[in-house]
């Protein structure tokens, strides 16, 4: 998945896409799908149970998102952006193959990193 927990995501699909940036709080790689703070929120119908006085109640959450609906927001151009895998190697120079990263640093493939590129900023997400 191209989205992680704690990532600042721009929903780019859906009802909440007017809304500014927010944080992923949880993330489903099998289902491919996101929650996001504050967004994409759904009343969810809580029955209660009279033995134990639980009160039926409906509540808001937010429900997930499909991963294809967001974008990674890059701090540096303010707006949403792609990204491709990209290894970083010796002296944290970006490579486009885990082999050409593992002969920076002497053929020791430990030392490899794999991270997230944006080719437009130049950013590295983690």
């Amino acid at each position: 998945m191209h989205i992680k927990k704690g990532d600042k995501v721009k929903i780019i699909a859906g009802k909440d896409r007017r809304l500014g940036p927010s944080e992923v709080i949880a993330v489903f790689p099998k289902d491919n799908r996101v929650v996001v703070r504050g967004r994409n929120i759904v009343k969810k119908h809580i029955k209660g149970t009279p033995g134990t006085g639980r009160e039926s109640r409906i509540e808001e959450v937010e429900a997930p998102l499909h991963a294809s609906n967001v974008l990674l927001w890059s701090e540096k151009l303010q707006k949403p952006v792609r990204t491709s895998a990209r290894w970083v190697g010796a002296a944290g120079a970006v490579f486009a193959t885990a082999a050409e990263a593992a002969s920076s640093v002497g053929g020791d493939a430990d030392q490899v990193k794999k991270v997230r590129y944006c080719a437009r900023s130049g950013e590295i997400f983690e």
